[in-house]
């Protein structure tokens, strides 16, 4: 990854998260990026001139109205020198003047004076992101070509949990880097349909079977496969996350659901199995809620096996995906398990896992996997959902090109 030659202009507006704009130069000079840093004066509350200056081995800029740095209006320059502007942290209240056109100060002065393109990433509290005002903003930036990384979600510094932490510096790099230094494409013509989530089998209007599956993983994927440039039809049970960028979503709740929309995306060049599919479902669900008897036992519920997916698509046929992907979620015996389901079912590759309680695996953010193919299995360290996606992307990738087989 090298951003060598580049020049990004980093606004660091005011908020806590502001000490991760610090993380966010340090990377990019690592990557050979020049970085001019312009500091609100709501951000020199959180990190001083200084701390920025050293890191980013460059001027600071604050004031618009500096003798020295406007001899020759100097704000005009310092926005159009720049390869990309960066605004991170963007608060609720920097994003409200750029969607307003506002420039009452240095940094949004330069955010209306350039011609280069610009990326924000908002950090605010949960209630600020999910206010509809700021929600109409985002509209309109993103409308007028603004890039938006993030935000993520988790616990705030003032310990309410939701969407509007900060992108991680690590993510806001790699949008920088897709930008700057776009990567080659090898999977540019190719379809991929992904499927991701658990589903949920209604027992009656209220109830329903399901699992602990978040989505994060087959939705990482989705995006992974979309950045080496392939078409993305990602077929969603419900999940609490947001649907990534440049994936077409086609969103279900049932296993039956699913395997519609999965048959109705084909033909498709890879497919990846990454939802957790409900593997059975109430017979016949109750149209009304089923009452609680004080005195009579609890209810009976009649099961039969829902629609197998992964195997459906696996069995040979003109439709037959030339690559298919299991997941394999086991708490114990975890090669043994996943190559017998690889055989089992027929497909290409088996994604495994260990989704025991201990490992927190299951919801959560990290992974550790076991590949497995036709030639063996590659044990993958653990580390978070979005590098295994981009790893097994990245397999894919090769694959093709080492068979060479194209649409």
């Amino acid at each position: 990854m090298t951003l060598t030659g580049k020049r990004v202009l980093l606004i660091v507006a005011g908020g806590i998260a502001a000490y991760k704009a610090l993380e966010l130069i340090r990377l990019l000079r690592g990557a050979g990026c020049a970085v001019t840093p312009v500091l609100t004066r709501a951000g020199a509350e959180f990190v001083t001139p200084l701390s920025v200056q050293t890191l980013a081995e460059n001027q600071v800029y604050q004031d618009l109205f500096s003798l020295t740095d406007e001899a020759a209006i100097g704000h005009i320059q310092l926005s159009r020198d720049a390869d990309l502007v960066v605004v991170a942290p963007a608060t609720a209240h920097i994003l409200a003047r750029l969607a307003a056109g506002l420039a009452d100060d240095l940094a949004t002065t330069l955010l209306l004076a350039t011609d280069k393109p610009v990326l924000v990433a908002p950090a605010m509290n949960v209630r600020m992101w999910q206010h509809p005002a700021t929600m109409a903003n985002m509209t309109s930036l993103r409308a007028r070509g603004v890039i938006v990384v993030g935000p993520d979600e988790g616990e705030m510094a003032c310990h309410e949990f939701g969407p509007g932490r900060l992108a991680e510096p690590a993510a806001i790099l790699a949008a920088i880097v897709s930008l700057l230094a776009p990567p080659s494409r090898p999977l540019a013509g190719y379809h991929a349909i992904v499927t991701s989530g658990p589903t949920h089998e209604p027992i009656d209007p209220v109830r329903y079977i399901a699992n602990r599956s978040s989505g994060r993983q087959g939705h990482a994927v989705a995006a992974a496969l979309a950045a080496l440039g392939a078409r993305v039809t990602l077929v969603s049970g419900p999940v609490a996350i947001a649907d990534p960028e440049n994936v077409a979503v086609r969103h279900v709740e049932t296993a039956a659901e699913m395997r519609a929309a999965v048959l109705a995306a084909l033909p498709a060049e890879i497919a990846v199995c990454a939802a957790a599919v409900a593997d059975w479902r109430v017979a016949r669900a109750a149209s009304e809620k089923v009452k609680k008897k004080p005195a009579g036992p609890p209810p009976s519920l009649d099961l039969v096996a829902n629609p197998d997916i992964l195997a459906e698509i696996s069995t040979p046929s003109p439709r037959r995906p030339p690559l298919v992907i299991g997941f394999a979620a086991e708490t114990e015996h975890l090669a043994a398990h996943a190559s017998a389901k690889r055989q089992r079912k027929g497909c290409d590759w088996i994604v495994a896992n260990d989704v025991s309680a201990e490992t927190g695996i299951m919801g959560g953010a990290e992974n550790a996997v076991l590949l497995i193919t036709a030639t063996g299995g590659e044990t993958w360290p653990r580390m978070s959902k979005r590098e295994v996606a981009n790893k097994l992307a990245a397999r894919i990738a090769e694959h093709f090109a080492a068979t060479g087989r194209k649409i």
